[in-house]
């Protein structure tokens, strides 16, 4: 069964356009919404003028910017739309949580020396390895539970097997909402990393290991977004509507 296709007709961006569903049409579009700091992945589901606080003037320049982005790359994006859940999901795994998991162990002894290192001039290094310490523990956990839980039972719904898909949660929104809130949690937990690290700027004492230690958190963080996209705004919806198709 296919994922329903956003791309059966052009998308025609407004104020009240949703800002997964624009991702979700043309992920090239996530590099407008990242250059106003606006979160595409954990708050996409706002309208556009939500996100800018209800500005019209600001919300008909975003709405340019994406248009433009749209027409420049269109037949571009890789139409994650359209692949069938199982497909998505094992691309998801291969690519997204295979990622997490050897950065995770790539990142944490360049956190820990730079620390080390760096710690007394530059204190708030403690806070971004504490805040990453605790972020790779629960992502650990996090995609533990999709691919044991959620991820088999949706592979079930594509097989036709909905009746056979033991199910301890109920509907699969239970578990989907459950890993929604986690992804709000990362998301929260990486924009305080940002912050305290200014963009992942380094400052001018920073030596060569600082600097690459800057780059792969934000490199980390980039990966993340486009992650948490891909589920929230593609993955679980279809999910649950398939689920509903499928009901007697």
């Amino acid at each position: 069964m296919q994922l329903f296709n956003l791309k059966d007709t052009n998308m025609d961006i407004h104020s009240n356009s949703i800002i997964g569903e624009v991702v979700a049409y043309d992920f090239h579009t996530a590099s407008v919404f990242s250059k106003h700091k606006i979160d595409f992945c954990c708050n996409g589901k706002r309208s556009l003028l939500e996100a800018c606080n209800q500005e019209q003037d600001v919300t008909s320049q975003l709405v340019a910017e994406l248009n433009e982005s749209l027409q420049k790359n269109e037949g571009k994006a890789s139409d994650f739309n359209t692949w069938p859940l199982d497909l998505l999901i094992d691309y998801i795994e291969k690519i997204h949580h295979r990622y997490v998991r050897n950065k995770i162990k790539e990142i944490t002894p360049y956190l820990d020396k730079v620390v080390r290192v760096h710690g007394v001039n530059h204190p708030e290094l403690h806070q971004i390895k504490a805040l990453f310490t605790e972020s790779a523990e629960d992502l650990i956990q996090h995609l533990y539970k999709e691919e044991i839980i959620l991820f088999p039972y949706i592979r079930h719904m594509c097989a036709g097997e909905l009746a056979s898909a033991h199910s301890s949660f109920g509907s699969v929104g239970n578990p989907i909402h459950m890993m929604e809130n986690e992804h709000d949690t990362e998301g929260n937990r990486f924009r305080t990393i940002r912050a305290l690290s200014n963009d992942y700027a380094p400052p001018a004492d920073a030596c060569t290991t600082y600097r690459v230690c800057f780059s792969m958190l934000e490199e980390f963080e980039k990966d993340l977004h486009k992650h948490i996209h891909l589920e929230n705004n593609i993955l679980f919806p279809a999910a649950m509507r398939m689920e509903k198709e499928m009901a007697p």
